[in-house]
């Protein structure tokens, strides 16, 4: 009998930039119209508490310019509402990061340390 094996390639994106240990993580759900990749930096919507890429001014304003989580896998709700794994605490790799309009590495950086999100100026690749 013949067995057949899949396999899946890895390639590392070098987001993680601390102990795998400290991450953290929490299912949210991604509000309809965004396209995320793994990385980005979310807001969460005040009113529903949905997430969605953080942009320094959306219009309107509604609580998600206030960056909250990072994307653990792309997840694509562009069609409606979609469930994703977001990293809630760790130390990242800033390079590695999208970062929406507006936004730099240092502008979010003391408001994702106060909620155990670490920036870290890794060597660029």
């Amino acid at each position: 009998m013949l067995t057949s094996r899949e396999t899946n390639s890895y390639s590392p994106d070098k987001l993680i930039a601390g102990n795998s240990s400290l991450l953290e993580t929490r299912k949210v759900t991604i509000v309809s119209g965004q396209n995320i990749v793994r990385g980005a930096v979310l807001g969460k919507i005040t009113t529903g508490g949905k997430y969605r890429l953080s942009l320094a001014a959306p219009d309107p304003l509604d609580g998600s310019q206030i960056p909250d989580a990072i994307a653990l896998e792309n997840c694509d709700a562009s069609a409606g509402d979609k469930e994703a794994m977001v990293y809630i605490r760790g130390d990242f790799n800033e390079n590695a990061l999208t970062i929406g309009a507006g936004h730099s590495a240092d502008s979010i950086r003391e408001g994702l340390r106060d909620k155990g999100i670490h920036l870290s100026k890794a060597l660029a690749y």
